[in-house]
C-alpha cells in the first residue's frame, strides 16, 4: 500500500442503517382499502450498527463476512444508493461502483446504447465513451452479440459487459461487490489480472467477497463483519482466519454477539446425515480434537489433530472394523482411515460405549471439511453395523495464503547448478 500524506480516500464514522420490515404485506388495492392499518405493524432490522473504519488512498481493501453481515448494505451506503440513519461517510475522489448485476442497463437496448448510457452515468463524456467502446467489447468478448438486446444476454454475458464498462472509467475509488462469481473461470481470471493492474495503478479499491484467496492475493488490509458490526480490521491473513471461524464456529459467533455458546461440531443446515446398517451398533456423535484432547470447530494447519466418534453397541459384536473419511466442500475425498489391517479389534459387549480416535498431523489446506464414520462387521465395505455420511464438520485455517488442497510441510533450497549436478547419481 503506498504511503501518502493525503487524507483517507474513504472514511466511515459510526454509520448505522435500519430497514422496516412489515409483518403483513398488502398485495392489492382492495386489501389496502379493507385493511388500512395492516401495514402499520413492522419490525426494524439493523443492517449496520455503528460501523467505523478508514481506507487510505491507493489501498486495496477487502470486506468479508457471512451472508447477512451487512457487507452489501455498507457498499450501497458508500455508493450513495442508501442513506444512512446515523453517522457520516467521507469519500475523496470519483467513485465507480460495481454492486449489482445489470444496474444502470436498459434491457430493451443493445450493447452499444447501454455502454454509452452506463459509461456516461459513471462519469465518462460521450466522446470518451465512444472512443473506449471497442476496448469494452474486446474485454467482454461480446463481438458477436453487440446487436442483441441485453435482456436476451445470459447472466455471464451481462456481468462481463458491466465489469468491462466499470474498469474503463477513470475512477479514483472502485466499489466492487462479489458479482464476479457469475462469470466463467476464464473471465474470472481476466478480472483477477485486471485487479492486479488496478492495484498497480494506485486506485483505491473496496472489494466485498467470500473468496479468501482473492483477499489474501490482492488486499493490503481487510475487514470482517458480523451482524452489522465490524469484528476485526487489519492483516488479511488474520481476517481470513476470523472469517472462517465465524462461518464454522458457534463459539466464535456467540463471542461476537456477546453470548456464551457451546463448542460442538454438528452437521450444517442443508447437509444430509445418511445412516445405514443392521443396528448392531450406533454412531452417536463425531467431533474434532486438538493435541490436548480439547474439542475444536476450527483446526489450524500443521497442528496435531484427531477425528473422533462415539459408538454405542446394541448387541455383542466381535472384531468390528471402524472407519473415518474426510471430504472437502466439493465432495472430494481427501483422507480415510481404518483399522481393517491392524488385526482383530476385540469384543464389544451390548450396552457399552467406545470412542474411536483417529489422530494425525493436520496438513489439510484451509477449507470446510465433512466427517463420515462407519462401524462394519468386516472390511469389504459392503455391510455395516452403522454408517453416517457427513455426520459432523469442521474448518481448517492457515496463516499463510495457499492455493492447494493440502498444506504439506516443505523446504525450499536454491543451489548452484554445478553443485546439484555433482551430487546427482
Amino acid at each position: 500500500m503506498p504511503m501518502t500524506n493525503r487524507p483517507p480516500a474513504v472514511y466511515v464514522d459510526d454509520v448505522a442503517k435500519s430497514f422496516s420490515i412489515p409483518r403483513e404485506r398488502v398485495h392489492t388495492l382492495k386489501e389496502r382499502v379493507l385493511h388500512p392499518l395492516r401495514r402499520a405493524a413492522h419490525d426494524d432490522f439493523e443492517a449496520l450498527r455503528g460501523v467505523s473504519f478508514g481506507v487510505e488512498a491507493g489501498e486495496f481493501f477487502g470486506i468479508v463476512g457471512r451472508n447477512g453481515s451487512g457487507k452489501s448494505t455498507l457498499l450501497k451506503c458508500l455508493a450513495g444508493i442508501y442513506r444512512t440513519d446515523r453517522g457520516a461517510i467521507y469519500v475523496d475522489g470519483r467513485v465507480s461502483t460495481f454492486i449489482e448485476l445489470g444496474v444502470g442497463f436498459n434491457p430493451d437496448l443493445a450493447a452499444y446504447d447501454n455502454v454509452m448510457l452506463n459509461a456516461t452515468m459513471l462519469g465518462l463524456s460521450t466522446k470518451e465513451a465512444r472512443k473506449r467502446y471497442d476496448r469494452i467489447i474486446d474485454f467482454a468478448e461480446l463481438h458477436d452479440f453487440t446487436d442483441l438486446k441485453i435482456k436476451n444476454y445470459s447472466s455471464g454475458m451481462l456481468v462481463r459487459l458491466a465489469f468491462s464498462v466499470m474498469i474503463q472509467v477513470d475512477a479514483d475509488i472502485l466499489l466492487i461487490d462479489e458479482v464476479l462469481a457469475v462469470g466463467d473461470a476464464a473471465f474470472s481470471q481476466k478480472c483477477f489480472d485486471e485487479f492486479g493492474r488496478i492495484r498497480r495503478s494506485g486506485a483505491t479499491v473496496l472489494l466485498v467477497t467470500h473468496d479468501m484467496s482473492a483477499v489474501q492475493r490482492f488486499c493490503d488490509r481487510a475487514m470482517v463483519m458480523e451482524n452489522g458490526k465490524v469484528v476485526q480490521v487489519g492483516d488479511v491473513d488474520a481476517v481470513a482466519d476470523k472469517y472462517l471461524q465465524l462461518n464454522f464456529s458457534e463459539e466464535a459467533r456467540a463471542e461476537v454477539a456477546g453470548e456464551d455458546g457451546p463448542v460442538t461440531v454438528v452437521a450444517g443446515e442443508g447437509e444430509t446425515v445418511r445412516a445405514a446398517g443392521d443396528g448392531h451398533a450406533e454412531i452417536v456423535e463425531a467431533w474434532v480434537e486438538d493435541g490436548n484432547g480439547g474439542r475444536l470447530e476450527v483446526a489450524p494447519t500443521g497442528s496435531p489433530t484427531a477425528v473422533c466418534f462415539r459408538v454405542r453397541f446394541h448387541q455383542d459384536v466381535q472384531d468390528p472394523v471402524f472407519g473415518v473419511g474426510l471430504d472437502d466442500s466439493q465432495g472430494n475425498g481427501l483422507f480415510s482411515a481404518t483399522n481393517a489391517f491392524d488385526g482383530p479389534s476385540g469384543f464389544f459387549a451390548a450396552g457399552s460405549e467406545h470412542i474411536v480416535h483417529v489422530s494425525f498431523q493436520n496438513f489439510l489446506g484451509p477449507e470446510r471439511y465433512a466427517i463420515s464414520a462407519s462401524v462394519a462387521p468386516d472390511g469389504n465395505g459392503l455391510r455395516f453395523h452403522d454408517k453416517r455420511d457427513r455426520i459432523a464438520r469442521f474448518a481448517v485455517t492457515d496463516g499463510r495464503p495457499r492455493a492447494s488442497m493440502t498444506a504439506l510441510p516443505y523446504h525450499v533450497d536454491v543451489v548452484p547448478a554445478h553443485a546439484h549436478e555433482e551430487v546427482a547419481p
